[in-house]
């Protein structure tokens, strides 16, 4: 009888360790007995009597945001009808990320104030959620920037509504910028701009144009794909520096799109669902953008809702020349959502950050994109860790200049690494590109990699314990 074929379980990530629903979600039972309004919302299931909530009711996911951000957050917080309603777990795994990537040795720290995190939100909403999370949890600064009336004026209620953080959060106008006569057909296809900037003043919300566009040509370049509002261009005034920029971008190319998922009732408006291109597009200027901004953010950071988009982004960062490029995967419940992160910060020369060296698993993979230049510097600097890997190893230092092609093409490698077993590691490193020139430089760079590591973190046997092994064969 043949045999039946296994099939494979991909495995599904986790909520953050450090989110507070990991270990204890919602229970909606005692939330309905604390907070009356809360109860009308909850019902008992048939069959196995836990306590619900109606997911494609948006009263209902509303209502519980608010529990839950006053109950475990010391929030004040709500949203007038239609607008988008977030998950509250969903986006405290994105905040706790963040701060993983703040607290690693990836990139140099270039902080001049180790004391004040400050980030920017793009298109913070109405609910504010980040901004409000990352403050009240971590003491963070933010910016959160939004273009309509409605999402600015509420921004700034739910800011006002927490005197405690208020101070730490500023709510930005971004202000559309004006037509030329030859956009006017591609704006009238793609639908009115949702510009405000003849509506009402917010006290509070400071208000910024695309003046402070570095240069006519540049914006030129940049816009010729993302005809919308400005992003991050146009916005960061002149002499800003953030640790952190974050997006939960326009998922959707139409209302009908976003409107497929019968499971979720979450709201929102077509400025905050609804992007010609949807995110792939709107995380594509954002990558641009940073091209011009380089190091006036530490990292750049996204939410992903298509896994699909990932490798599509991952290539055009690959093409921009980022430093690094970082993804994770966000889960609460059934939902799935993933991370991008990049950074234009030159990297530390740490392999690994001192509270992942101490750890009890040193398993990781880790994706490297590394110009012509930078693998040169690899393989014949004589500081941390390369230099410091052949004075130990008495190593030769390769000849590289027949390595190297004379294009500048980066390498796009992935380094896994493994710990089988207590004090031995297994390293595997794969170049992401086919054909590339400089294959023969990643074999060189990986052997050093994989020496510097298992140098790093595999201990010795000691002499004695060698000795006795060798008298025994």
């Amino acid at each position: 009888m043949p045999s039946k074929k296994r099939k494979r379980v991909a495995e599904r990530g986790t909520i953050h360790p450090r989110n507070k629903y990991s270990e204890k979600p919602p229970d909606f039972g005692a939330l309905a007995s604390l907070y009356p309004s809360f109860e009308p919302y909850v019902f008992y299931s048939s069959k196995d009597g836990r306590p619900r909530i109606d997911w494609t009711d948006y009263n209902a996911t509303r209502e519980l945001t608010r529990v839950l951000l006053l109950h475990d957050h010391g929030l004040n917080w709500w949203i007038p009808d239609g607008q988008l309603c977030p998950t509250v777990p969903n986006r405290s795994n994105y905040i706790h990320w963040i701060e993983d990537l703040l607290a690693s040795d990836i990139i140099l720290n270039t902080r001049i104030d180790d004391n004040v995190v400050k980030g920017f939100d793009i298109g913070t909403g109405a609910n504010c959620i980040y901004p409000l999370l990352g403050a009240s949890l971590l003491g963070w600064r933010f910016v959160g920037s939004d273009i309509t009336d409605v999402a600015l004026e509420w921004a700034e209620r739910n800011v006002r509504s927490n005197p405690h953080i208020s101070e730490l959060i500023e709510i930005r106008k971004v202000h559309t910028r004006e037509k030329n006569p030859e956009e006017e057909d591609v704006h009238a296809e793609q639908g009115p701009d949702s510009d405000d900037s003849g509506g009402s003043s917010n006290r509070g919300v400071a208000e910024i144009g695309p003046s402070c566009l570095p240069s006519a040509k540049l914006q030129s370049s940049a816009q010729k794909k993302y005809q919308a509002p400005p992003i991050l261009l146009g916005v960061v005034k002149d002499e800003e520096k953030f640790d952190f920029c974050m997006c939960n971008p326009p998922f959707f190319e139409t209302m009908e799109e976003a409107g497929l998922n019968p499971k979720t009732a979450c709201g929102g408006t077509k400025e905050e669902m609804v992007c010609p291109g949807g995110e792939q597009a709107f995380i594509a200027r954002i990558i641009e953008d940073s091209v011009q901004l380089k190091q006036c953010f530490r990292w750049y950071t996204s939410m992903i809702g298509r896994k699909s988009n990932l490798k599509f982004l991952i290539a055009k960062l690959r093409e921009v020349g980022v430093t690094v490029v970082k993804t994770t995967e966000f889960v609460q419940g059934q939902t799935c959502r993933w991370g991008l992160a990049w950074s234009f910060v030159p990297p530390s020369g740490k392999i690994l950050s001192s509270q992942v060296s101490e750890s009890n698993n040193k398993s990781f993979m880790l994706e490297v994109i590394a110009s012509k230049d930078q693998c040169e510097s690899m393989l014949t600097s004589e500081t941390e860790p390369y230099g410091a890997l052949s004075y130990q190893h008495n190593l030769e230092m390769p000849d590289v200049s027949n390595q190297l092609d004379s294009q500048s093409i980066d390498l796009h490698f992935s380094i896994s690494v493994f710990q089988q077993i207590p004090g031995t590691l297994l390293v595997k490193g794969t170049l992401q590109q086919k054909g590339n020139p400089n294959a023969g430089a990643f074999s060189l760079v990986f052997s050093k990699l994989e020496a510097v590591l298992k140098a790093k973190f595999c201990k010795p046997k000691p002499i004695a314990e060698l000795s006795r092994s060798k008298q025994q064969r």
